[in-house]
């Protein structure tokens, strides 16, 4: 009996949670998304989840002066397993290596995606099989799919065409954007072979030219557009 009273406890927990944390995200939507944040995916494993630290910084720059957000230009840092994940609408994730998600991670991401959280991971090439085996922890019935062209994350503000744009070469691979989508709704959005935020960095940093960078943070740009209308 007691076990299940805890049991019943944690679950009504997570319900509420999930109910108010919808609730909010009802509630924002009446708002401008001037009132929106985003924040860095901070995971345990050893990969280098702070990996471009200029990146999240000039693209929220870009979207402020383009897109009418008013972002806070200093991202915050949010633990997988944190209850603060819930005060983001979207949170963005990189690196180059691994990736792990404790039991607990898992059910905290799940229920903030699917309450209405958004999570943009870029693929700093070497994350596609960390992210892919622990993505599927959270979701052990949903695949990545291929979001096709005509999808309107590509249709936002700027046009894309041909889908993710190919930021930097590193094996011939086209460059593909992924999601998963929970009961029709678009939760994560994965850019692979592609390299967006590498493309978001200070120029010094890699030396892309101007139509590159200009290209990855129109791109980023449409991501947060679309994640803060949806």
């Amino acid at each position: 009996m007691i076990t299940f009273q805890i049991f019943y406890i944690k679950t009504y927990s997570n319900i509420l949670k999930i109910r108010l944390f919808s609730i909010a995200f009802f509630l924002m939507s009446f708002t401008q998304i001037s009132a929106q944040q985003i924040a860095i995916l901070k995971y345990n494993g050893g990969g280098d989840w702070y990996a471009n630290p200029t990146a999240l910084p000039n693209l929220i720059k870009f979207c402020n002066k383009n897109i009418n957000t008013s972002i806070k230009e200093n991202p915050e840092t949010v633990e997988v397993n944190s209850p603060s994940i819930f005060n983001y609408p979207i949170v963005f994730m990189t690196g180059h290596g691994n990736v792990s998600f404790s039991d607990d991670e898992i059910e905290n991401l799940k229920n903030y995606l699917i309450s209405g959280g958004f999570l943009h991971i870029s693929d700093n090439y070497g994350l596609d099989n960390y992210v892919r085996r622990e993505m599927k922890k959270v979701f052990p019935t949903l695949d990545f799919q291929e979001i096709p062209y005509n999808h309107p994350i590509y249709h936002q503000t700027f046009k894309f065409e041909n889908g993710c744009p190919k930021i930097h070469e590193h094996n011939n691979k086209q460059p593909q954007g992924f999601g998963l989508f929970y009961e029709g709704r678009l939760i994560c959005f994965y850019d692979y072979e592609s390299d967006l935020s590498d493309g978001w960095e200070d120029e010094e940093v890699h030396g892309d030219p101007f139509e590159i960078r200009e290209k990855a943070l129109k791109m980023g740009a449409n991501i947060v557009e679309y994640a803060f209308k949806n």
